[in-house]
Parts: C-alpha cells; sequence; structure tokens
C-alpha cells in the first residue's frame, strides 16, 4: 500500500507567499516525504533549488487562477516551469470558453500546453464548482482526448473544492484512461482517505502536515 503522504502534493500558491515560505515548504515536503511541491511558475527555480538531491517532484500552475489566458500565454508559461525545473504541470482550462460551448477552443489549448510538457505530466484543472455535471463530464472528455494525464477538480481559489459527488462523476467519465487529483479545502485525514479510497491518485492540498501527523 502507498504511504498517504506519498498521494500529496504539498501546496503553496497563495499571492502573498515569500521567497522563504516557498524554502519553508521544500523543507516541509522533504521532512514528511511528500511527493510533490506545488508552487506558482515565479517560484520554480526555487523549488528546484531547495529540492535538490532529493526525489521530490516540483509541480508548477499555469494559466491560474482563472484559466482565462490565451492558450498561447499558457504555451509560454509552461515552456518557462519546465525550463526551469518543473515536473509537472497543472494547467487551469478556459472555463468561459468551455460554458461558451467552445469545445474545440478547450481541447485545442489543452493539446497545446501538453506537447509542450511532452512526456512529463500534465493535470487539467475543470475548476468543478464553476460547471453543471454535464460540462464536468465534457471537461474530463477533452482532457482525455488531448492527451493529458489527469483530470484536476479545482484550484482551491474557485467557490468550492472538491467534492465526492464530483470525484465519482470524474471517475465514471475517464474511467482508468486519465488519473484524478483532488484539490481544494482538503484538510483532513478521513477526506484524503475517503477520496484516495474512491480512487483519486492525488491530493492537492496546503494541510498535508496536518493530514499526516
Amino acid at each position: 500500500m502507498i504511504p498517504l503522504e506519498n498521494y500529496i502534493d504539498h501546496t503553496l500558491l497563495k499571492p502573498s507567499a515569500t521567497t522563504e515560505n516557498i524554502i519553508q515548504l521544500c523543507k516541509e515536503a522533504k521532512k514528511y516525504n511528500f511527493f510533490a511541491v506545488c508552487v506558482n511558475e515565479s517560484f520554480v527555480g526555487l523549488a528546484k533549488r531547495e529540492l535538490a538531491n532529493s526525489n521530490i517532484k516540483i509541480v508548477a500552475v499555469v494559466g491560474f487562477p482563472l484559466g482565462a489566458t490565451s492558450p498561447s500565454i499558457k504555451v509560454l508559461e509552461t515552456k518557462t516551469c519546465i525550463n526551469n525545473g518543473a515536473d509537472e504541470i497543472d494547467m487551469v482550462i478556459n472555463v468561459g470558453m468551455l460554458k461558451s460551448k467552445d469545445f474545440k477552443y478547450v481541447e485545442n489549448e489543452i493539446l497545446a500546453v501538453k506537447n509542450e510538457v511532452g512526456n512529463r505530466v500534465l493535470k487539467v484543472i475543470i475548476e468543478t464548482c464553476y460547471l453543471t455535471n454535464e460540462e464536468k463530464k465534457t471537461a474530463c472528455k477533452l482532457a482525455m482526448n488531448a492527451g493529458a494525464d489527469f483530470v484536476k477538480t479545482s484550484t482551491g481559489f474557485g467557490s468550492n473544492g472538491a467534492t465526492t459527488k464530483d470525484i465519482l462523476l470524474m471517475k465514471e467519465v475517464v474511467n482508468e484512461q486519465l488519473k484524478i487529483k483532488a484539490s481544494g479545502g482538503i484538510s483532513d485525514k478521513e477526506t484524503a482517505l475517503n477520496f484516495i479510497s474512491m480512487g483519486v491518485s492525488r491530493i492537492g492540498t496546503s494541510s498535508g502536515i496536518k493530514i499526516v501527523t
């Protein structure tokens, strides 16, 4: 059985996060043996230096948190993150375009980022709190079509985070084709273990230490 800490992307995405905060995040990740740290693009290089000689991955967010930047900007951001040492990319889809039923736009932007990511891991944040069930299903299908590796529930900056209902719905659509990352509002061990029992492969949380201790 995989230890709980190996499911956790230890996350700090607050706009007020300082270099000291990121250094502390990386120290905690090493101490508790979390799977990864998840940071904003400007801190990827710092995290890379702090995590040198460790197995901890670096996850960078792209188009965060609104997803409303153009595909070319998301691709440029992805390229910068990878050049600075990111192992995985968590991108936010253009929620407005999905809700406008411009599905080709959304699929193409995921595809463009995946092409830049290459054989690294791409997680697609669909921001479930703003979507109908039908839109959630469509978003998952578009992520599959575009060759993503994960679908992810939330940025943690929306009106709601991960829910059992959404995980079940996403699992039903992606089956074993894509993995699922639950994030947003996960702050205790019971919730984390519940999501894992439902088939979630990764937990994004800023409460990792609380969860594992």
